[in-house]
């Protein structure tokens, strides 16, 4: 009796199957996590952050790289919180550090001015009556593979944990959060540089 429990607590079946990888803290997943699953996307890449500034920060050359996949078909999206709007303003004195979100959303926004107009590349901010679901839960999508957030009450996104996700689930927990994502995604309104 005890080799069945074995192997089923070896094994992953079921939704649990779906779960590559969790980590405590989304600063403890290696910045190479990152960087392969952008270099493998060949689809659909979605940042779907509220600020996604620590991207630029930890992937090396992430506009050329981006410009890359946007040239060989991939589409690119990005959807922010608005800098100017309510819950951002409400967030930053909840966080209350230095380099606020208004300015990591706009920093995000000069990398992307960076990228130019590019048929593929697509950013959207959050509706108004998305803001504090979209803060509050980041998912950034790599075709079939996603990592996703839930942010923590005070805490800023490296400080809060990040799942590793890959779906293989009909209404698993991948296409839980990517349906979310795009919910919030299909409520946005274009960012006019990109």
């Amino acid at each position: 009796m005890l080799w069945p429990k074995a192997v089923r607590d070896a094994l992953k079946t079921g939704p649990d199957r779906e779960i590559i990888r969790s980590y405590p803290y989304r600063s403890s997943c290696p910045s190479t996590v990152w960087g392969d699953l952008i270099k493998d996307a060949r689809t659909d890449l979605y940042f779907a952050g509220y600020t996604n500034y620590f991207l630029w920060l930890e992937q090396p050359n992430l506009v050329e790289g981006l410009r890359r996949k946007v040239e060989s078909g991939c589409r690119v999206r990005f959807l922010l919180g608005d800098p100017d709007g309510e819950v951002t303003r409400q967030r930053e004195t909840i966080e209350d550090v230095a380099l606020t979100v208004s300015t990591r959303i706009r920093i995000t926004l000069e990398h992307l001015a960076r990228l130019g107009p590019l048929e593929g590349l697509e950013a959207r901010f959050s509706a108004p009556q998305d803001a504090m679901n979209h803060v509050s839960l980041s998912v950034f999508r790599f075709d079939r593979d996603a990592l996703v957030t839930p942010h923590l009450a005070r805490l800023v996104g490296h400080d809060s944990p990040l799942m590793h996700l890959r779906g293989q689930e009909k209404d698993g927990m991948w296409s839980r959060f990517t349906d979310h994502a795009e919910e919030l995604w299909g409520r946005g309104t274009p960012v006019a540089s990109t």
